[in-house]
């Protein structure tokens, strides 16, 4: 790896800023991040570009095509709308400087992409791919994780997870933001909001899920038809014969931004809702009901801003760009690509039943 990695961004909107911000932070809370430069960033608006560039210091900002004739990337962030996150990963798997790329969620949007990237994956690349599901870094479902995965809850009989907006109850806001009005999986509340949800499940339970039905709620006169504003799915665990709901929505009513997962195991049960975003539940039978308090516990241990502070959306963003640079993961759960097509073939699913309905 190059002394300094040298960065590029294919995207320069609000999850960008995010990600330049992260870039930023990992100096400040591990001694052994590299050293970065920011070095292109790429956006079809000539305007908005230029002005990424010049706000977050990036030494050069081009259209998007033109970024596969720098041969001085190392990393590459593929942070644009969803349609073109396949091709473009296909294509910078083909770069051989680039030896790291970071995909946003949703990673495709077809059942075509989802062969491409199948097939992407039974090559032997040697590019090392990170995809944006950053809550399986938040504290307290690492922990969680941990927890479920020690096997103290026995067989999963039943489970639900839901990640739930009000924001398109407003028709002003509606209004003002078309561009996710589209049908599942193009984007959507199921492609946007259920792919983190579907993320933790196959985190908790494995990769072998199945969806069995689904079914769209909401719908307003100025929405355009199949547009996805609510997402319910049946899912299946086979290999435990569990079965439970998936919910993604952008029309519910006084959730704000609530991400919640729900495991019932024939001994026990755990729970996790962003409405208390710093602890998990557990119930066992010699215990009870108790609450796990978990605040900033990632490692190496950091001092900043201290190891008892929450740990918020975007401090667990910069411990998934810490993965991304190859930072050791210890009990973190690593959503690489594989993880990203077993993810986007159930959002595929999902779609075909609503599409059917």
């Amino acid at each position: 790896m190059a002394e300094v990695i040298r960065i590029g961004f294919l995207g320069a909107g609000g999850i960008a800023r995010a990600h330049a911000y992260a870039l930023d932070a990992l100096k400040f809370y591990y001694p052994d991040a590299p050293a970065l430069e920011k070095t292109v960033i790429a956006s079809p608006t000539p305007a908005s570009r230029e002005a990424f560039a010049k706000r977050f210091n990036f030494l050069d900002a081009l259209p998007p095509e033109q970024i596969w004739d720098r041969g001085d990337l190392d990393a590459l962030f593929i942070l644009g709308p969803n349609t073109t996150h396949t091709p473009q990963l296909i294509q910078a798997a083909h770069q051989p400087n680039i030896k790291r790329i970071y995909v946003e969620k949703p990673i495709g949007t077809s059942q075509q992409d989802i062969r491409d990237l199948q097939a992407l994956d039974q090559q032997d690349h040697g590019k090392f791919i990170l995809i944006g599901f950053q809550y399986l870094q938040k504290s307290p479902l690492r922990k969680a994780l941990s927890h479920w995965q020690t096997g103290a809850f026995g067989r999963p009989i039943h489970f639900h997870a839901e990640y739930l907006h009000s924001s398109y109850l407003d028709p002003v806001y509606r209004q003002k933001h078309p561009e996710r009005l589209q049908p599942i999986p193009i984007n959507g509340a199921a492609a946007d909001l259920g792919s983190h949800a579907l993320s933790l499940l196959l985190a908790f339970l494995g990769d072998q899920l199945v969806v069995k039905s689904a079914a769209a709620s909401g719908h307003f006169a100025d929405v355009p038809q199949h547009s996805d504003l609510c997402t319910t799915a049946l899912l299946e665990d086979p290999t435990s014969g569990a079965v439970g709901t998936l919910r993604a929505s952008r029309v519910s009513a006084g959730t704000g931004d609530l991400l919640a997962i729900e495991l019932r195991g024939e001994s026990g049960a755990l729970l996790y809702s962003t409405s208390r975003p710093d602890c998990y539940e557990t119930y066992l039978p010699d215990e009870g009901w108790r609450r796990h308090e978990v605040n900033s516990d990632y490692q190496p241990v950091t001092t900043f801003p201290s190891d008892y502070a929450p740990s918020g959306w975007l401090r667990a963003l910069v411990h998934n760009h810490y993965l991304f640079f190859g930072g050791d993961p210890v009990i973190s759960f690593v959503p690489d690509l594989r993880h990203g097509i077993q993810v986007q073939r159930l959002l595929q699913d999902i779609a075909e039943f609503v599409m059917t309905k």
